[in-house]
């Protein structure tokens, strides 16, 4: 009886740790509604066009004459399908485990002078949500959740001479995280239970950047974001379980017993570089790091008669991102944009992956237009594909949750977005 009771406290904890931070191919949004969604966000650190360098790149903020706003919104249209090659106890390939996500972003720069700035920037970089069919076949090792953030960052920028400026703030993160899985009942013929843990915390971060513009129309620019701190805590609430799984939770402890999971938004680097061939044509790129390894460290905690704790290393590798755009001015009130990026996968294998978190690597491809409406005011819109990759999951889970193996036939993100620029 030991050795059953050991496999359901297993599963009970790879259940839970497995399902953090939700997003299908990646977390991190570069995508915040603002008009680099049309460059798919190459030159966010050097471009510094607009009051959105304020989350991009804080020293870009002495490049903005006088005080400005930017606003941006957006719609996502998620297509999430996974097809399932084989699995051990049947079900469907999950329907459309994304769904339509509307989100927003504000961004301020105030002039105290021409070389010294203030701002705060306003929205999420981090998150999203997956929600796939009851019955699917990979419902024993998630079933639905969300991990939201919404951050606020105040920033201050100081140019130090014609050649240099730099800039810095804090950010305070608010998130939810919410996770689903169903539970297989011991009971041959029945039914599933259900497995909710949900909670909500607060994260401190901070980021820095530096803007180097040695002649006029080229600039380099490079920002660090340091990592924040996320824990969560719930008494995971069950649902539909059948008296020898209740059994064995009430004797191992688990029953009613506070969870705890202790995560991070990882850190990371951009550098980037904009260059003006002409007053027509201009170019600019990124490459960036991200620290998906630490990220892929979770302790998990069990606070009951006998406390239980682990660190879950999930094998992710560090990230790299690379991209590359193009700005075009058509006419005096028109600018086009259109851009490429590519971001490398943390996981290299199906073994790493789940259906919580099917990370893979990802394709950005953007273009957008801007129309100066007066001196003071210009519109934007702006289109975004993002492929997520195929995402391929080969994952071996015994009598209780099973075999899951097979790829995303449909793994994808349409990006539209709206946004203004005013300057005070």
């Amino acid at each position: 009886m030991s050795f059953i009771l050991r496999k359901i406290l297993a599963a009970v904890l790879f259940t839970l740790i497995m399902c953090p931070s939700i997003r299908a191919g990646g977390l991190w949004l570069y995508e915040n509604g603002t008009p680099d969604l049309g460059t798919a966000g190459a030159g966010r650190a050097a471009a510094a066009k607009d009051a959105s360098t304020a989350g991009g790149n804080p020293a870009g903020m002495t490049r903005l004459k006088g005080s400005q706003l930017t606003a941006g919104a957006q719609a996502l249209f998620p297509q999430i399908k996974f097809d399932v090659d084989d699995s051990s106890f049947g079900g469907g390939n999950g329907g459309n485990a994304g769904y339509f996500t509307p989100a927003a972003s504000f961004f301020y720069v105030h002039s105290l002078t021409s070389d010294f700035k203030l701002g705060v920037a306003v929205g999420s970089y981090f998150g999203l949500g997956l929600d796939y069919d009851d019955d699917w076949a990979g419902r024993y090792y998630f079933q639905e959740g969300k991990f939201l953030t919404f951050g606020v960052n105040p920033v201050a920028a100081y140019r130090i001479n014609k050649y240099l400026s730099v800039g810095g703030g804090f950010s305070v993160v608010v998130s939810n995280y919410e996770a689903k899985t169903a539970l297989r009942n011991l009971e041959p013929g029945s039914s599933d239970g259900r497995l909710k843990f949900d909670d909500y915390d607060v994260g401190y971060g901070g980021n820095a950047g530096l803007m180097i513009e040695p002649k006029e129309g080229t600039r380099f620019g490079i920002t660090y974001r340091s990592k924040v701190d996320l824990e969560y805590e719930d008494k995971p609430d069950l649902n539909g379980v059948g008296p020898l799984l209740q059994a064995a939770l009430n004797f191992t402890g688990l029953a009613g017993s506070k969870v705890t999971l202790d995560m991070e938004i990882p850190q990371a680097v951009m550098t980037s570089a904009y260059h003006e061939f002409t007053d027509k044509l201009a170019i600019m790129g990124n490459v960036g790091w991200q620290n998906w390894s630490s990220f892929g460290n979770i302790d998990v905690s069990i606070d009951s008669d006998t406390s239980t704790s682990t660190t879950q290393d999930l094998g992710y590798d560090d990230t790299w991102h690379f991209a590359f755009g193009i700005q075009y001015r058509i006419a005096e009130p028109w600018l086009l944009s259109t851009g490429f990026a590519y971001d490398t996968s943390p996981a290299d294998s199906g073994k790493k992956r789940t259906p919580a978190l099917p990370l893979d690597r990802q394709i950005r491809v953007g273009a957008g237009v801007q129309y100066e409406l007066n001196q003071d005011v210009t519109l934007g819109a702006a289109y975004e594909y993002l492929d997520l990759g195929d995402g391929n999951i080969n994952l071996t889970g015994g009598n209780l949750r099973g075999d899951l193996k097979g790829d995303y036939k449909e793994n994808q993100i349409h990006f539209i977005g709206l946004n203004v620029v005013w300057n005070f």
